[in-house]
């Protein structure tokens, strides 16, 4: 009924406004960095059944709906341990039926170091996958070919067509053998655009899967190729926007798990040139109601987790407080939950807690809040990747030069982004990327003091981040243990040691002695005076 409800105010607002119902114009809904087929936040977040309901709602007013997808989403997630992303193949067959459905590869796409599962995803995918940087080189005849470059497709009398790039390895992609890829991002749209034009393209948009300042970079061959319109990407989880000028196309990227996607509504002129009627973000919550025939898709696969995982929903402890791993918080600041997760790597090496550790937030992929019952399944989501751990001995500037990686770059959520254990930091991202760490304090006789620089000390890091993931770099010869102690298990021990002592788990952040701050402004001050070192 609340559906209904919402399409006759969809087709109201077309009526009044004074648009046909017949198609009348081209719109695009995109979405980018989706890992889980349901909702998040509760169910008052995201889910593919809004998205579905949002789409079919575009279509009742008239327009002639495509998705694009900015990558990543075969993994990682609870489910793609054990499917390897057929449950999301299901739900974007579902959705293209619907409405066709492009898709660029992201870097989680090439997580796992064989081809066998990319092949499956490929040969069972109805939308199409596109891609003009990198190519499918599986050994699979289907497989390979079923990556499209210089795509087109028609819209009425009108030719669309899309470039599709993705990240290299030395940017952050997945160094893979089956998947050769050329970091040239910006010679290879210019390319690409050009083919498009000489085949008659109308209109043509990017879909990416880089960072913003690599789109940014190809915006600016607006000013040559006026039919090159927008890019719309992913990587990044919360939305992006920079506006089109005359000399550089728009940039639009939406949040993870589909929490708030873009609405493109695009038209052409007299002259046959198109522009961008609207762009809006839509937020997919409880306002819109799910589509109960996705529902029916979502609840199958949902049915297969619990068979075969029934123990998921059982109970192993209890939250003191609602512990945020929303990634809107965790790959920005600090966070409650993550503080507890950090918290326990530094106990990993024995009975002497390690003086240092820290974790890329991206390692922490559950994207919600864990209220009152802590959960398996909780576990579960929180760790989509392996999460061993190694130990290791910096000096104190060694130690700060390794997390200025974490401080790099612009925009939100990212997933380099760090949380901490054992010290304290204060960053100022207007200063230049190698030098934003303006404090780094560590507990000490008197209460908090600045890291000796020359000094050592104990530190513990996941394997990944050792091993230059998500951009961190070790100094050369800094020897560390072999990986060992997984993360989610140590976190696991730890809260179920709580509720054998009947102890309630995590504690609010503490804004009088914070672990992490950003500066915002002139003037701001690094850390509030305090004695003690809790």
């Amino acid at each position: 009924m609340k559906r209904l409800v919402f399409l006759l105010i969809v087709l109201l607002s077309a009526a009044c406004s004074g648009e046909e119902s017949a198609e009348t114009g081209l719109t695009f809904v995109h979405l980018n960095d989706t890992y889980r087929i349901g909702t998040v936040e509760g169910g008052s977040a995201g889910g593919f059944g809004r998205v579905v309901t949002t789409i079919r709602a575009e279509q009742a007013r008239g327009r002639d709906v495509r998705i694009l997808h900015g990558g990543d989403f075969l993994y990682p997630s609870l489910e793609s341990q054990l499917w390897h992303g057929a449950q999301i193949v299901d739900a974007f067959n579902f959705m293209d039926d619907i409405a066709p459905m492009y898709v660029v590869a992201g870097n989680h796409e090439f997580d796992r170091r064989t081809s066998e599962h990319l092949v499956n995803a490929v040969n069972s995918s109805r939308f199409d996958w596109l891609g003009d940087n990198y190519r499918f080189e599986t050994g699979d005849a289907a497989a390979d070919e079923s990556l499209h470059r210089a795509f087109t497709f028609t819209h009425g009398e009108y030719t669309v067509g899309v470039f599709a790039l993705t990240l290299h390895d030395e940017d952050g992609g997945n160094d893979r053998d089956y998947v050769p890829t050329d970091p040239d991002y910006f010679a290879i749209a210019e390319q690409t655009i050009e083919e498009l034009e000489d085949a008659g393209a109308d209109l043509i948009i990017g879909l990416t899967h880089l960072h913003m300042y690599q789109d940014r970079e190809i915006a600016s061959l607006h000013a040559e190729h006026p039919r090159f319109l927008f890019i719309v990407g992913g990587h990044e989880h919360e939305p992006e926007f920079h506006a089109g000028t005359e000399t550089d196309a728009t940039i639009m990227k939406g949040a993870s798990n589909a929490r708030v996607i873009w609405r493109i509504d695009v038209e052409f002129d007299a002259a046959g040139m198109p522009r961008i009627e609207t762009s809006a973000l839509a937020t997919m919550n409880e306002r819109i109601e799910s589509d109960s025939d996705y529902d029916a898709l979502e609840a199958r696969w949902r049915g297969e987790l619990l068979e075969r995982f029934p123990f998921l929903t059982a109970r192993v402890g209890e939250a003191a407080v609602p512990l945020d791993a929303r990634e809107v918080l965790i790959r920005n600041q600090e966070s409650n939950w993550g503080n507890f997760v950090v918290d326990q790597m530094r106990r990993a090496f024995g009975e002497r807690q390690a003086d240092l550790a820290f974790i890329n937030s991206g390692t922490l992929r559950i994207d919600d809040v864990i209220s009152g019952d802590i959960t398996f399944e909780d576990i579960g989501r929180t760790f989509g990747f392996s999460s061993y751990l190694r130990s290791l001995t910096l000096t104190g500037s060694e130690f700060r030069q390794v997390l200025e990686a974490g401080y790099r770059g612009e925009g939100p959520s990212k997933g380099y982004f760090p949380q901490v254990s054992g010290f304290r930091v204060c960053v100022d991202r207007s200063l230049p990327v190698g030098s934003r760490i303006v404090s780094l304090e560590v507990p000490g006789e008197a209460g908090w003091q600045s890291i000796d620089d020359d000094a050592e000390y104990s530190v513990v890091v996941s394997d990944y981040v050792y091993g230059g993931g998500d951009g961190y770099r070790f100094p050369e010869g800094a020897d560390a243990s072999a990986a060992a102690s997984e993360l989610k298990y140590l976190v696991l021990d730890a809260i179920m040691a709580a509720q054998a002592r009947g102890e309630k788990i995590g504690a609010p952040v503490d804004p009088d002695n914070p672990r992490i701050v950003i500066l915002e402004g002139p003037g701001q001050s690094c850390f509030p005076p305090v004695a003690d070192t809790a």
